[in-house]
């Protein structure tokens, strides 16, 4: 039972990035549990009215920055702002830090948390166009631009656009559990685990197929069978292509190798299972595909850092707060 949501500001930086914007309404206040909202999501800036955008229309925005004091989460949206950040913002999002709430940027939100002091040290990313600007502006950030998301403890940052909505996904699991993110990532039509460390974007085209198609009917057929042994040949099979096309295409489109894709979509659903169902833990193994419970427990704490069962007792049909 959920006591009461948890609270989400959404700091507007004028001039905004509107879908950075939208990303934590859709993907956190959209997140419900046996028909409870899971997080509150309010809007605010220096202060209330109508803020400007990057494009030709403003956001309405109705609270000020006194909505910061009532958050437990504070998601600064991507800015087109490079200097002159308002002083207020500034001091807000500082005693924001030192009350331990945690401040998350989008796309160049990322700038904002800069320009406050709070990044010196530590490991972001930002949105890949702007990295040297960045680098250049802030050389005490630890900058990643190669990456979607960095969650450093409770400063988080995503890349542009679209990785916002990956990191959002991350903290709903991180707050709920995978049955909730993927709930939400099936609400929205994503693909509900994109990892923070995959690339931001491919250099080069990917290896075109006569039909043109990627390799979404191969990894459909994978996760339809994950309780089943499946090699690097079977998949090279089922896509029509030699193994090093695949793993090429892979590595292009994902990010990962084929069984580095393959092992994530495992865990996935042995989280969902250990998080919504009452099987056996040796069960959940050999359902995802992970074999005995000894290789599932080896995984678990290399990869989600809890043995099943921790894992199970924390996220078990969302009874407890986020962590």
């Amino acid at each position: 039972m959920i006591e009461s949501p948890h609270r989400v500001a959404v700091l507007v930086v004028p001039p905004v990035v509107p879908f950075d914007v939208s990303i934590p309404h859709l993907v956190l206040g959209g997140a419900t549990h046996e028909g409870q909202r899971l997080y509150d999501v309010r809007m605010c800036a220096a202060e209330a009215g109508t803020i400007a955008t990057n494009t030709d229309y403003g956001i309405a925005v109705s609270h000020g920055l006194e909505e910061l004091e009532r958050a437990d989460t504070i998601i600064i949206p991507g800015t087109h702002t490079r200097e002159d950040i308002d002083p207020r913002v500034l001091d807000a999002v500082r005693r924001c830090h030192e009350a331990g709430r945690r401040l998350v940027t989008i796309c160049t939100g990322t700038f904002v948390l800069a320009e406050a002091g709070l990044l010196d040290g530590r490991r972001v990313t930002t949105y890949w166009k702007r990295a040297e600007e960045f680098a250049a502006r802030y050389p005490g950030v630890e900058l990643d631009p190669s990456v979607l998301f960095v969650d450093d403890g409770l400063i988080l940052s995503s890349a542009g656009l679209a990785a916002g909505i990956d990191l959002c996904l991350h903290i709903l699991r991180t707050d709920y559990g995978s049955a909730a993110a993927n709930a939400s990532a099936r609400r929205v039509v994503v693909a509900p685990v994109r990892s923070g460390g995959q690339a931001q974007f491919i250099t080069s085209p990917s290896p075109g197929r006569e039909d043109g198609a990627s390799l979404a009917e191969t990894q459909e057929w994978a996760l339809e069978r994950l309780d089943h042994r499946i090699t690097m040949d079977d998949l090279a099979r089922q896509a029509r292509m030699s193994s090093r096309t695949l793993s090429r295409r892979f590595r292009s489109e994902t990010g990962l190798s084929p069984l580095q894709w393959l092992l994530r979509q495992r865990l996935d659903r042995a989280r969902e299972l250990l998080e919504t169902t009452a099987l056996p833990v040796d069960q959940v193994a050999h359902t995802s595909g992970l074999g005995s419970s000894d290789s599932l427990r080896a995984h678990f704490v290399r990869h989600v850092g809890l043995t099943p069962s921790a894992y199970r007792s924390t996220f078990s049909r969302r009874e407890a707060e986020p962590r």
